[in-house]
Parts: C-alpha cells; sequence; structure tokens
C-alpha cells in the first residue's frame, strides 16, 4: 500500500482533522523511506539520461567507477591522530591526579553537546518528515480538487479533513433536509457568538454593551457547546473575564483560521442582496399608505381632543347646541350673570 493511500484513508476515518504532527507520529518512518526511494529513482534516472547522450568512446571509460572510488578513500589523517591521542591519556592520568574534577567537567562537555546534536538531529529529522508529508498532502489535495468527484480535502482548523464540494452542497442539504434536524443555536447565541469571534478576546460586559441586552446565559450555553472558552482576565478594575472562540468553533463553521471570517463589507454585500431580493415582494407606495392609514387613524383618535371634530362633523348643520355655560372659579362672573 502506498504512503497517500494510508493518508487518504486516516482522514476519510477521523472524525476531527488530522494535524500534521499526528501524521509525522504515524507515517515518520514510511517518510523518509519513500524520500529516499525518490531520491534514488531520480538519481539512476539522471544516470542513465547522461550515460545515453554520452559519447561512446568516452563511455568506453569507467569514469563513473573512478570518481565512486576516489569518493569513498578512508581518510588515513583523522584515524592515526585518534589512537595517539588515547594511547598518551593513560600516561598522563597518574601524573595528574590532583585534575580529576577537570577532567569530569571536560567528559560532561562533550555529553551536553552531544544531547544539543541528539536534539538538532531529531529537529532536523522533523523538518524533513513535515516537508514530504505536506508535499503528499499537496498532490491529494489537488488530485481530489481536478478529479470529478463530490468531495474534497480541505485544511480546517489546522488539520486536513475530507468534505463535500461547494457545488454539491444543494444535494447534501437536500438529504440532511429529511434527516432529523440537528440541535441549532437561538438567534441570541448566534448574536453573542458573532460579538466573541469578531471581538476576542472580549469580557461579558463588552458583549452585553455591543448587545444591549443581558448575555450571562447564553455564555453558559456557548460555554456548555465548547463553542468558546476563557483566554485570561483583563487587567482593569475588577479584572473581568475574556473568552474567545475555540477549535470546536471552526470546525462547526468549517474555517482554516479566523481569517476566513467575512468582513463588514461582504456582510453589506450580503444584506444589499437579501434588500433587493425582498424589495419586489414589498407592496406599493399606495397599497403602503392605504394598509397604513388604518393605524394613522386610531393613533389621531387616541390623541385628547380627538373626538371633538367628529362630533362636530355628526351634528345637523341647522341645529346648533347652546352652549354649556363654563365655569372657572379664577375668573370673576360677569354682571347680570346670575
Amino acid at each position: 500500500m502506498s504512503l497517500k493511500a494510508k493518508l487518504e484513508a486516516v482522514i476519510y476515518a477521523a472524525e476531527e482533522p488530522v494535524t500534521m504532527a499526528q501524521l509525522a507520529m504515524l507515517f515518520g518512518n514510511e517518510a523518509l523511506e519513500w524520500k529516499a526511494e525518490q531520491e534514488a529513482a531520480q538519481a539512476a534516472e539522471a544516470q542513465e539520461n547522461t550515460e545515453a547522450a554520452a559519447d561512446p568512446v568516452n563511455a568506453a571509460f569507467d569514469y563513473v567507477d573512478t570518481n565512486n572510488v576516489s569518493a569513498e578513500e578512508p581518510v588515513i589523517e583523522p584515524a592515526s591522530e585518534q589512537p595517539a591521542a588515547e594511547a598518551a591519556q593513560p600516561d598522563e592520568e597518574p601524573a595528574q591526579e590532583s585534575e580529576a574534577e577537570p577532567a569530569e567537567t571536560a567528559e560532561a562537555e562533550p555529553a551536553a553537546s552531544s544531547e544539543e546534536e541528539l536534539r538538532k538531529a531529531a529537529r532536523q529529522r522533523d523538518r524533513e518528515v513535515r516537508a514530504v508529508l505536506r508535499q503528499l498532502m499537496d498532490e491529494i489535495v489537488a488530485s481530489y480538487a481536478t478529479d470529478a468527484r463530490g468531495i474534497e480535502i480541505r485544511e480546517i482548523a489546522g488539520g486536513f479533513r475530507m468534505a463535500t464540494k461547494p457545488e454539491f452542497h444543494d444535494s447534501v442539504r437536500a438529504f440532511i433536509k429529511s434527516q432529523k434536524p440537528p440541535l441549532k443555536l437561538s438567534l441570541p447565541a448566534l448574536e453573542t457568538l458573532a460579538v466573541i469571534a469578531y471581538r476576542q478576546p472580549v469580557t461579558a460586559p463588552e458583549v452585553n454593551e455591543i448587545r444591549g441586552v443581558d448575555s450571562s446565559g447564553v455564555f453558559g450555553s456557548l460555554l456548555a457547546r465548547k463553542l468558546i472558552a476563557t483566554a485570561g482576565r483583563k487587567q482593569v478594575i475588577g479584572r473581568p473575564i475574556l473568552y474567545k472562540t475555540t477549535k470546536e468553533f471552526l470546525m462547526r463553521f468549517g474555517l482554516k483560521d479566523l481569517a476566513e471570517l467575512p468582513s463588514m463589507e461582504e456582510f453589506e454585500k450580503m444584506a444589499a442582496s437579501e434588500l433587493d431580493e425582498i424589495d419586489p415582494a414589498a407592496p406599493t407606495s399606495e397599497g403602503a399608505a392605504r394598509a397604513e392609514s388604518p393605524e394613522l387613524d386610531e393613533n389621531a383618535s387616541e390623541e385628547p381632543g380627538g373626538e371633538i371634530p367628529l362630533a362636530e362633523a355628526a351634528e345637523p348643520a341647522g341645529e346648533s347646541p347652546e352652549p354649556e355655560p363654563e365655569s372657572n372659579p379664577s375668573e370673576p362672573a360677569p354682571p347680570g350673570a346670575e
């Protein structure tokens, strides 16, 4: 089984995105073997090309073998110096017994340097493994994108995961609607989550100020669903808790990172397009005026004194009711009023 097939199988079987660290842990040795095989195949192909392009007279002389022999000749000088150094050490030890402690420190320094070399070698090996796996994953992603398949491999939340292609979302949506509907977030929860996603890290009072309502109950629901998490405390009076989105948030919304969140300009375009779709179905200006006229009349009749013009209009024109005397204790009565 090829290494690409194994990578595809692991990504398909995983419920969460598979990170590069997990792939390196599983297929580190195989990745290095694959790299060695590729380099050997490239070297053999290059040698065949050079031999085919060479002159037959020059090809009779085996320059390659002579070069290999000269390159593989052992270096004699370091080998001759090393035994001499080792032979000199036993002679010096009896004469310098008082310098045992410096000798121990001298032995500790090579041990520390060897540990550093091991760490460097491990880091170098990890970089090589990740580079090989990245190359293979790029090839797999490209093959899924160009092939006429209904699924693709996306890089989501720092890992790789299989997902349906956007052009087939309608079919998937129709299938999901036929199934049992999943749990959904309420509108206050979505609003709170949006504020946290765009303003994180943010405190609960800041979210309440932006929304204009108390969101303490919504925070508990989002924390229970692991969509948000605490991010320390803000260095102000009271030290309120800061909140941020989690990896679960990226997974639920299919985002690679927070940079893929739509900007405010995109939101404005979406809102404008929705308004354009709603305008043709809206009533005309005359129909709107007729629909609003009863509300305006009703409001007008509720105002103080609004019933007086209606009472005057309802009386006959030939009869005029006698005005009732108005009594105002603040004004003196006119003479002869009694």
